[in-house]
């Protein structure tokens, strides 16, 4: 049954992940009004896997599962994937026709025969932990059920690793699915077991000799045996024939496997069954493949206080040291070979604390110096992360090693297949990252990218450094910073609203927003580390160039981040004009992360260099910034006054101070209407959309119409505001812009709001909530949320309308924003009132009153 075994493996291995929550608190949680909860009985048997749920309990499964699927994902950053409802949907309807299949439980399982044959297994992995999915699906195929498809029942199946490294772990799966199945009495014929060592040039195991050890233990005579490999492969299978006609299938555990020609002349049919592990993915066998990855958080932990508490030793240091041991399994990368090490190491030192041996590894170009423990494992191999990565770095060819060197150039998490290309330079590029993801020294990922686990980009790192002369690796970090600089600046000219001629490297708008989504992390490290790896320039081109698609992106922290290392680099260099735009830029940064008086201050530093040098559009775009950052400090007269000298210099400059201007008025319009100039507020916008069409600039033309709608609406030109706001909605949501159309969606709903259509207002608020959320603006979600609340209470929804305020009232207060939560109490205070609720409205109001006290005394201060 193998969909059962597998939906009962998922829901395990989630229940797991998210801390195995008590049965009562999760029927509790997830069955709040619903007639159908089960019991705590019924939802243990679902763990346990004894049935699946029935018909009328599938919408509180549903519900469990995504239950269960947002605690895991908050409890461990490194959780599995969430399914979708549609994929426990479909799978727990597999899962019933399995059970209907077999309405006793599982299929009758064959029986061990007495005698049974020989056992020849190295003992059960000790402290073997996690993996239920993988193990239930090795078994799943290893268990000689009768329900199997007949296209099937010469399934081999393989142990191996998407991850694609060394010490993930399948030897020890493998084993334990082996021991699992050999105390079920699966296999009456016997369970075999060799290490074909095959990354061991000088060790290395053929079919022949392998062929050789199994006849002997299956009781064949020496004299019976031949003395040539092919010979003995064929008494081989002659014996496996005569064990299937007994009726006693026998299992064979092939570990270490080189390629599939080490072992296709050991390979069994029906009813025997064969368990191999590999390195390589071995694509060619008829094998149902089993993907590892590193271990969970929660699994890697486990692993970890196991290793050190066998032998009944009483250690405690991973209860005592949480936050130690989370760093030290974080640093072994979550890789089990790393974790035994680790173990072992500390078993020896006792008394060490965690967080002294969780320091040693903080250092990343040192960190595989420390995974080293004298001697070897049970099977003999060495008790090294580095040995074991170099035993697989030995198979390559020539071709294949460089390129793995060179991967390890590539900054961020990814690669895609074109960087790839770049950066290797080679016809065979493609072939070679096929090549290295098949001897699992780099996973394939989806979209054409490639990826490296932190243990093996830090032995390619160690190899790279190593052969840097030889592999001309700095030239092949230029030729990738070379690709991601000329793809930036064509990727910006599909971003740029206004005229101008768009690059052909991009198909459009969509297409280059998509692929710098997808480079985005890879372009800000490659940015931060460029000025140490000897390329500055990289670092300047992409802060100048990403500035557009980070804006509109809100991506604040990696703006500031690369905007302040291309700082260091002009200062360095001494290039004055291109320090102050990107001083400009910084505090522009700055402010959007709401931390205003650096952002004052940095302005300040960028019109002083404009000024002193005579550059007048960079000194106008520094005024224009300040006037944005001081308005938003309540600074609301020296904002005015930065405004307009930024309008006077763009104005100055004709032409090529057109855009400024128009930002500009549309920064003045503001701060103008927050001292209720509003009259003077609509001409400044009005001036600046007009501005923007004629230059074609849509994004700022959007941004202006929203601004003069809030202004039209203060003067009762409803209509206007209301025509205005929908024009910047569409506009936004035409560029794809989602989070400006989230702020032209809420101003139009509160302009609804004072003409009377409440229903309209109270939909353009849901959804500017929902972009807000989408795209985690907490200060965007509550400012949305008053407004909808106020829109409820007009519709007389009070309950609702309480319940959103409560909601925007604990957003403010978990930003810090004092005066914003004291208005949204004070909203609360006035919807507890209308429902009688006096004793909590006066509470509320009592906390408002007591906001804006001590914001007064701070003012006066």
């Amino acid at each position: 049954m193998v969909h059962a075994e597998i939906f009962w493996a998922e829901l395990r291995t989630v229940y797991e992940t998210a801390g195995k929550p008590p049965l009562s608190q999760l029927r509790q949680n997830v069955g709040k009004g619903s007639t159908t909860v089960p019991g705590n009985s019924t939802l243990d048997d679902w763990l346990k896997g004894k049935t699946v749920p029935a018909e009328m309990h599938t919408a509180f499964f549903l519900a469990l599962a995504k239950h269960l699927q947002q605690e895991a994902v908050q409890r461990s950053e490194n959780s599995h994937a969430a399914r979708s409802q549609k994929w426990w949907s479909d799978l727990l309807t597999l899962a019933r026709l399995e059970k209907a299949k077999h309405p006793g439980g599982r299929p009758p399982r064959t029986k061990i025969s007495e005698p049974s044959g020989p056992v020849m297994l190295p003992p059960r992995p000790h402290g073997f932990t996690g993996r239920t999915r993988e193990l239930h699906q090795v078994l799943a195929g290893l268990e000689p059920d009768t329900s199997h498809d007949d296209d099937q029942a010469d399934i081999t199946v393989v142990a191996s690793s998407v991850a694609g490294m060394a010490g993930i772990g399948k030897t020890a799966l493998a084993l334990e699915a082996a021991h699992q199945a050999h105390r079920r009495g699966w296999f009456p014929g016997g369970v075999l077991c060799a290490n074909l060592r095959g990354y061991d040039q000088a060790a290395a195991l053929d079919a022949g000799a392998a062929a050789d050890r199994f006849l002997r233990r299956l009781g064949v005579k020496a004299k019976d045996i031949p003395t040539v490999g092919e010979d003995k492969c064929a008494v081989w299978q002659q014996e496996l024939v005569t064990l299937a006609a007994q009726g006693r299938p026998l299992l064979i555990v092939l570990d270490n496997v080189r390629d599939p020609g080490q072992v296709e002349a050991l390979l069994p049919g029906s009813p025997h069954r064969v368990l191999i592990t590999s390195r390589q993915k071995l694509s060619s066998l008829p094998a149902r493949r089993i993907a590892l990855d590193p271990l969970t958080p929660g699994e890697a932990l486990d692993l970890l206080e196991r290793a050190l508490r066998a032998g009944e030793t009483g250690d405690t240091r991973t209860a005592d040291e949480p936050a130690a041991a989370q760093k030290l399994v974080s640093r072994c990368g979550y890789l089990p070979l790393a974790l035994r090490i680790i173990a072992a190491l500390l078993r020896d030192q006792q008394t060490r604390p965690l967080d002294d041996l969780a320091q040693d590894l903080a250092e990343a170009q040192h960190r595989l110096k420390g995974m080293v423990y004298s001697g070897n494992d049970s099977e003999g191999r060495p008790m090294a992360v580095r040995a074991s990565f170099e035993l697989s770095y030995r198979h390559l060819n020539d071709a294949q090693a460089l390129a793995f060197r060179l991967l390890s150039a590539a900054a961020g998490p990814d690669i895609s297949t074109t960087a790839a290309q770049q950066l290797l330079n080679r016809p065979d590029a493609r072939r070679l990252l096929d090549d290295l993801a098949r001897a699992h020294l780099l996973d394939c990922q989806p979209q054409g990218r490639w990826a490296m686990h932190d243990l093996i980009r830090l032995f390619a790192g160690e190899l790279g450094h190593q052969h840097a002369a030889s592999d001309e690796r700095h030239a092949a970090i230029g030729r990738l910073h070379q690709y991601y600089s000329t793809a930036c600046t064509a990727a910006a000219t599909h971003l740029d609203t206004v005229s101008r001629p768009r690059s052909p490297l991009f198909a459009d708008h969509s297409t280059a927003l998509a692929w710098l989504d997808a480079e985005r992390p890879n372009l800000i490290e490659t940015a931060n580390t460029a000025p140490a790896l000897g390329y500055p320039d990289t670092s300047t081109s992409l802060a100048f160039t990403l500035v557009l698609y980070l804006i509109h992106g809100r991506h604040f922290d990696d703006w500031i981040t690369i905007t302040t290392t291309a700082l260091t680099v002009l200062r360095e260099r001494g290039e004055q004009h291109r320090e102050g735009v990107a001083l400009t830029m910084l505090g522009l940064a700055l402010s959007h992360v709401r931390r205003y008086d650096d952002a004052i201050n940095t302005h300040k530093q960028a019109i002083a260099i404009h000024r002193e040098r005579g550059d007048r559009h960079g000194e106008a775009a520094a005024l224009n910034s300040l006037g944005f950052a001081l308005s938003n400090v309540r600074r609301y007269e020296e904002a005015i006054i930065a405004q307009n000298q930024a309008v006077d210099l763009f104005r100055e400059l004709g032409g090529r101070g057109r855009h400024g201007e128009g930002s500009a008025l549309n920064g003045l319009g503001l701060a103008l209407s927050r001292l209720s100039r509003y009259e003077e507020a609509i001409d400044a916008h009005g001036q600046a959309v007009d501005i923007f069409r004629e230059l074609g600039g849509r994004h700022g033309e959007a941004e202006a119409r929203n601004n003069l709608g809030m202004c039209l609406a203060k003067v009762r030109r409803y209509e206007e505001a209301v025509n205005s706001h929908n024009q910047a909605v569409n506009i936004h949501r035409e560029l794809g812009e989602r989070h400006d159309e989230g702020s032209a969606l809420n101003n139009l709903g509160a302009t609804l709001q004072l003409v009377g259509r409440l229903e309209e207002a109270m939909y353009a608020h849901v959804q500017a909530v929902d972009i807000y959320r989408e795209l985690g603006d907490r200060h965007g979600e509550g400012d949305a949320l008053c407004n909808l609340g106020a829109a409820l209470q007009q519709v007389r929804r009070f309950e609702e309308a309480i319940d959103t305020y409560k909601q925007a009232v604990d957003i403010f207060r978990e930003l810090g924003e004092r005066h914003r939560e004291g208005d949204a109490l004070d909203c609360l205070s006035a919807a507890l009132t209308e429902v009688h609720r006096f004793e909590e409205a006066i509470n509320a109001r009592t906390k408002a009153e007591d906001i804006f006290r001590i914001g007064d005394r701070h003012g006066e201060n």
